[in-house]
Formats: C-alpha cells, sequence, structure tokens
C-alpha cells in the first residue's frame, strides 16, 4: 500500500491571526473556512491546515519538532517578499548540497521553510 500525505494541522490558540499570516503574508489560498478550521491547499495535492485546538497555548514550545517546507522556484526573492511583510527568519537563504534553505517562524513560533532545488 502506497502512503500519500493528505495534510499537515497546525494546532492554536488564535486561528484568525495564524490563518492572516498564511493568507496574507505567506500569499495561500483558503480551500475551506469554517470558524475553527481553515485548509489551505497545496500546488501538490497535500493541504496544510490550522485549527482551534484546546490544548494549544501560546507559541509553540519546541518549534523545531515540526518544520513545514515549501519549495519554491527563487529562494531569495521569496526570502525578500516575505522579510518585508513581515516575517522572523531565523536563518537567510543559504546553500546546502543539492538545495538553498531559509527558515522562518510563523505568528505561533512554528518553524518553517522555504527549499529550493539547485
Amino acid at each position: 500500500m502506497a502512503l500519500k500525505i493528505h495534510s499537515v494541522m497546525i494546532g492554536t490558540e488564535d486561528l484568525p491571526r495564524l490563518a492572516a499570516f498564511y493568507r496574507d503574508v505567506m500569499g495561500l489560498k483558503a480551500e475551506m473556512e469554517d470558524g475553527s478550521f481553515v485548509v489551505f491547499a497545496g500546488e501538490g495535492g497535500a493541504q496544510l491546515a490550522l485549527g482551534v485546538h484546546s490544548e494549544v497555548k501560546g507559541r509553540a514550545k519546541d518549534p523545531d519538532r515540526l518544520i513545514v517546507d515549501f519549495q519554491v522556484d527563487d529562494c531569495q526573492a521569496e526570502y525578500e517578499r516575505l522579510k518585508a511583510k513581515g516575517a522572523e527568519f531565523t536563518r537567510p537563504p543559504s546553500q546546502d548540497e543539492g538545495f538553498i534553505v531559509a527558515t522562518f517562524l510563523d505568528p505561533d513560533g512554528n518553524t518553517l521553510q522555504l527549499f529550493q532545488i539547485t
């Protein structure tokens, strides 16, 4: 049986703030919103979901436990665009073997990365 990733869900106590970041700063398009849940469509079929969760309070206590990578064509250009919109970067674009990566945080302190295959 082949497993396909359907979605990744990030729990939050402040859905409007987190959804605004992914929509207005990241530029993702909401596929579904119902007040306690927002689903953003991914180009390859997988989705990023945000949902209110009663056990989630404040910023991520271990922000590197789960890292969401966003594949981009031009890491430097996306870095500049997101930085201009206020994204908090912890690592500017840097070359690794076979890819360029930049690391930043969402408003809840979850770690995100821009990932460009070179």
